[in-house]
């Protein structure tokens, strides 16, 4: 009899055993997969984030060529020298921005220029009247599509921009390097237009799939905008909800999908549940079903062997349930602490995105305050020479008004490019016509202060560009001319000096000179002694000189009127 009671027990122990383990593990199931989507959904946002920041880098484009001179030259007179200009200039900005391709074409579709026209598939004389983008940008003044190109059967996203003159500018934005990218990365991603077809994939052979079923009006107008002949079935079998098992592959995925953006385009992330979820579980079971057994197996053999030591039994049960609660809220803290460090980790990504934002607008700010002050100083003077009658001096001061507001359009250009190492446009410029624009802008605030520049040679070149030059030398000249306002006497010495292969200007002034507090973090962004500064104009400055091969640096005073001193040295351009 006891030996029946003994094999009741085990079975017993034994069948308790499994349900505590396939109960502990349906619970460890459920957290970790809820972990799991947690993840999966933070890096689709993530990688939608930078998919997005990739095409907006390239959304403007067109708007900005729009109003080129170049542009509206070739599309209102298509003549030779026109076009052969526009070429010219689309290669060069493909080229320093990355873009496969840009182009402009006429008002009846044909291209006039692009960017690839000396390639053997080049768009130039291509007719493309047909493509709904272009049809878009003539009815609405903008448009884009997503397509395979006619000629270079390359998908891509064709953003499109009407010109003045009823021109439409064009720039293809193709993904290689984000589907690259996303193949390096854990899972498979894909990206859906808002009728379920894949656009963009880790996987080429998935574009232009359907992930859902069309009907024959959706699947005819998807294939005629896509310039593909057929929508390819879907790739994957759906094994759950939110599960697909790709083809070619036996392991479950869970898919995570974000929100769809503005054009109804959806990132979509695959990330296998194996190892992940499946070894949680299965150790959540075994380790649960051991403990049941040690558990009831303890109990068992106390019961069988010995009644009178119920009371032992029932402390070690007290025990053991004392040390499950704890475990129990050990796991909910550690669960808590991760959803604080998630909310962390978000909050520094927030913090960054609002850093960099703050310092691009700070700097367009900064560097466009200078010019807007002295176009405001010249138009009180004009003014003045109106009521006085000299017409000659109004006409002078519109002149430097037009070319202030020329520098200004060319100074926020060049903002725009400061997120990119690579050097452009730099060639032989003349410093004398960079100083003499300095001095122009800074014309009021000089009026005051004994402004010397001293030049042993004259009709010198220097090797970079004109208005980034000025830049720099409007910030140091900007900067002296603060530091030595409350002086009685205030003095700013300009000096040139010049050998075979380097230009050196040094510029001083008689100010309280540089704080030595600030003075090891001079260059670093936002650090300035003055109240009303920014902290960005010498970042700025030696930015720009570093790029065309020079320095700039701050030197003890010299001999002269003391105060600060810094030295810009220039490769010399011959």
């Amino acid at each position: 009899m006891v030996r029946h009671s003994g094999k009741i027990a085990i079975v017993v122990a034994l069948a308790c055993a499994v349900a505590v383990g396939l109960i502990a593990g349906e619970v460890t199931r459920r957290v970790a997969l809820a972990r799991f989507e947690a993840r999966a959904m933070a890096d689709a946002r993530l990688r939608q984030a930078l998919m997005a920041s990739e095409i907006a880098r390239f959304r403007l484009l067109p708007r900005v060529l729009a109003d080129d001179r170049d542009v509206v030259a070739a599309v209102v007179r298509p003549e030779p020298g026109a076009v052969q200009r526009l070429n010219l200039k689309l290669e060069v900005l493909a080229r320093e921005l990355g873009a496969p391709v840009i182009y402009v074409m006429a008002r009846d579709g044909t291209t006039l220029g692009a960017s690839n026209w000396r390639q053997p598939n080049s768009f130039v004389g291509q007719a493309y009247g047909f493509r709904p983008y272009f049809r878009d940008a003539l009815r609405h003044g903008a448009g884009e599509q997503f397509a395979l190109g006619s000629v270079s059967r390359k998908p891509g996203l064709y953003l499109a921009t009407r010109t003045p003159h009823d021109g439409v500018v064009v720039v293809k934005l193709e993904f290689d390097l984000i589907e690259s990218q996303w193949r390096d990365a854990e899972g498979i991603t894909y990206v859906t237009d808002r009728n379920g077809v894949i656009l963009v994939s880790s996987r080429p052979r998935w574009r232009f799939a359907a992930t859902r079923p069309l009907s024959e009006l959706v699947r005819r107008a998807e294939e005629q905008t896509s310039g593909v002949s057929a929508i390819a079935r879907v790739p994957y079998r759906v094994s759950g909800p939110r599960e697909i098992v790709p083809d070619l592959d036996s392991r479950p995925y869970l898919v995570s999908t974000t929100a769809p953006d503005a054009a109804g385009w959806q990132v979509n992330l695959a990330l296998p549940l194996q190892p992940t979820v499946s070894s949680a579980v299965r150790m959540a079971q075994v380790g649960a079903g051991l403990i049941a057994l040690v558990l009831l197996g303890t109990a068992a053999i106390l019961v069988e062997r010995a009644r009178q030591r119920r009371t032992r039994t029932a402390q070690l049960e007290a025990a053991v349930a004392e040390r499950t609660a704890a475990l129990r809220s050990e796991i909910s803290e550690r669960a808590s602490a991760e959803a604080r460090a998630a909310q962390l980790r978000e909050g520094l990504r927030q913090a960054n995105r609002l850093a960099t934002l703050g310092q691009v607008t700070a700097s367009v700010a900064h560097e466009t305050a200078q010019p807007v002050a002295a176009i405001r100083s010249y138009a009180a003077t004009s003014a003045l020479l109106f009521d006085r009658g000299d017409a000659e001096g109004v006409r002078t001061n519109l002149t430097a008004i037009a070319r202030l507001a020329d520098r200004i359009g060319a100074v926020t250009a060049h903002l725009r490019g400061f997120a990119r190492k690579g050097a452009g446009g730099a060639g032989a410029v003349p410093l004398d016509a960079v100083i003499e624009g300095a001095r122009l802008i800074l014309k009021e605030k000089l009026s005051a202060i004994d402004f010397r520049v001293d030049c042993a040679e004259p009709g010198l070149l220097v090797r970079g560009e004109r208005v980034r030059l000025e830049q720099v030398v409007v910030n140091l000249i900007q900067n002296a001319a603060e530091a030595v306002a409350e002086v009685a006497d205030p003095v700013i010495r300009l000096t040139i000096a010049a050998d075979p292969h380097e230009v050196r200007l040094r510029l001083q002034d008689n100010g309280p000179g540089i704080d030595a507090g600030i003075a090891p973090q001079l260059f670093m962004p936002f650090v300035t002694s003055r109240p009303s500064g920014l902290g960005l104009g010498l970042v700025i400055a030696r930015d720009i000189v570093e790029e065309f091969g020079g320095t700039l640096a701050a030197l003890p005073p010299a001999d002269g009127p003391g105060g600060a001193c810094f030295e810009i040295v220039l490769v010399r351009a011959s």
